[in-house]
């Protein structure tokens, strides 16, 4: 299965439009017209067909992500659990009593 048919079948999957799925790239700053687009999904044999490659599946997945679940919220860092860990500061396998 090539790039341009999980891109058909998730087109049909989802009842995406043209339009929609330039709106979705546009969400992962991936600019292509609607004419680019329709090339994927005419067939091999058409002289205007082109190959869809992985970085236009990958940013229409990545966009799809956010178009459907929304944008990733801001992660908010703890102090307590920012730092390093105090396991520096405890002996490792020494024997109580033993000094060297």
């Amino acid at each position: 299965m090539t790039n341009n048919d999980v891109l058909k079948k998730l087109r049909v999957a989802l009842k995406l439009r043209d339009d929609e799925i330039v709106s979705i790239l546009s969400l992962v700053d991936f600019r292509i017209s609607k004419s680019e687009l329709g090339a994927f999904f005419r067939r091999e044999d058409h002289p205007k067909y082109m190959e869809c490659g992985d970085q236009i599946l990958r940013n229409f997945l990545n966009g799809l992500v956010i178009h459907l679940r929304g944008p990733m919220p801001e992660k908010k860092t703890d102090s307590k659990t920012a730092g390093p860990s105090n396991s520096k500061n405890k002996p490792s396998n020494s024997k109580k009593g033993n000094s060297n």
